[in-house]
């Protein structure tokens, strides 16, 4: 018995010993309850209620983590000159040429990806891409203010949409935000996943695999495989990044259902103008940097995953301060009047277009395949980037 009792006691200080000891609050004992009158225990009287517990204040600001050391001298980005790599002109006059709907577009509505130009900061446009991944603008807009206030702790908590022009921002340099791990991004709202994006990014940023110079003077097909390695960039992000913040003028973006079905209008309008009348809303049409980015209806990358973002616009000087409203004015509709048709490639026939505007698309979901969107826009060439930014926009008005 006494050895038994040995064992015993031994076991029970190799329990207690291997146990882990919490010191954060002292343990106690579980208060016993009061009996009631029938002699058993239950919910204490009204007369007895207990006191309730006090809580933390709603209202107390959220403490932000803190952050690593890091010590680089001031951050002054590689920026894309505010230029363009070919004649605007020429670009439209072969446009018009090719159909002669351009013309009013281009007398009535900016091209503003080609025509309102601002230097870009490549880095700062993708991250903000990322951190807009299947979100609103609104809620976008909020997960990068919080962001920024990660590394710029003298922003305000919030900012309101009506005030945030007026906020200075400075974007941290790819070295300070990979300075820190994936719980610190994900304080500000982000995802696992957009924090792992938005770290593999700044990465390869700090570490010269990417550069501004690198994507400036890429090939499309180049850019497209650079930029593909990097987690939560497809093929969508890429195009958007070619039009908005690198000016590309030949990018057909054919994995998007917005210019699918853009260019489906175009098509059927050309051949029967009265019965499909077609127009241009221009509050449709993709905005800038100096507008609430947005994207275009139903304009959402046609394959899976999260690269499905808020549209890419050019990325904002390292400070943004308020700047005044536009005084120009624009209609509030451009009728679109074919000149001639647009001949159909093989194989394709306008029954078959109408079909899938009325909701027989093909296989996949898509209004068209890659193939007839190239056959039909090969007299854009190489200026497709221009009609594609009006395609966003059309209005269709069949009877």
């Amino acid at each position: 018995m006494a050895s038994r009792a040995t064992r015993s006691a031994t076991r029970l200080r190799s329990t207690i010993a291997e146990s882990p000891v919490v010191t954060s609050e002292p343990a106690t004992l579980p208060r016993r309850k009061r009996a009631t009158a029938s002699g058993r225990s239950g919910s204490p009287t009204p007369s007895k209620r207990p006191t309730p517990v006090s809580r933390k204040p709603s209202g107390l600001p959220p403490v932000l983590p803190e952050l690593p050391l890091y010590i680089e001298p001031p951050y002054d980005p590689v920026l894309i000159p505010a230029k363009l790599t070919f004649s605007f002109e020429e670009a439209k006059t072969h446009l018009i040429k090719a159909d002669g709907r351009f013309e009013s577009i281009f007398r009535e509505l900016k091209c503003r990806p080609f025509e309102q130009l601002e230097p870009v900061d490549p880095f700062q446009t993708l991250v903000t891409s990322i951190l807009g991944q299947q979100i609103s603008w609104l809620a976008a807009k909020s997960i990068r203010h919080r962001f920024l206030r990660l590394f710029d702790r003298s922003l305000p908590e919030k900012a309101s949409l009506t005030h945030e022009q007026g906020i200075k921002y400075t974007f941290p340099s790819p070295g300070r935000i990979a300075s820190v791990n994936e719980n610190i991004l994900r304080t500000a709202g982000l995802s696992g996943r957009k924090a792992e994006y938005v770290l593999d990014i700044a990465n390869r940023f700090a570490d010269g695999r990417l550069t501004t110079q690198k994507l400036a003077n890429a090939t499309d097909d180049e850019l497209v495989e650079m930029l593909t390695a990097v987690r939560g960039i497809g093929k969508w992000t890429v195009d958007m990044f070619a039009i908005f913040s690198l000016r590309r003028p030949d990018i057909l973006p054919v994995g998007d259902l917005g210019t699918q079905k853009g260019l489906l209008n175009w098509v059927i309008s050309s051949h029967e103008p009265d019965k499909y009348p077609l127009s241009i809303n221009p509050r449709k049409l993709p905005k800038t940097n100096n507008d609430e980015p947005e994207k275009p209806e139903e304009a959402k990358a046609a394959e899976t995953g999260e690269d499905t973002s808020v549209l890419p616009a050019p990325g904002e000087a390292s400070t943004s301060t308020a700047k005044a409203p536009s005084s120009s004015k624009q209609p509030d509709s451009v009728p679109l009047v074919p000149t001639s048709p647009v001949q159909l490639p093989q194989g394709l026939t306008l029954e078959m277009l109408k079909a899938r505007a009325n909701g027989k698309k093909v296989k996949g979901g898509c209004y068209l395949l890659p193939s007839e969107m190239e056959a039909l826009t090969a007299s854009w060439k190489p200026y497709r980037s221009l009609g594609v930014f009006y395609l966003w926009a059309l209005v269709d008005g069949a009877k």
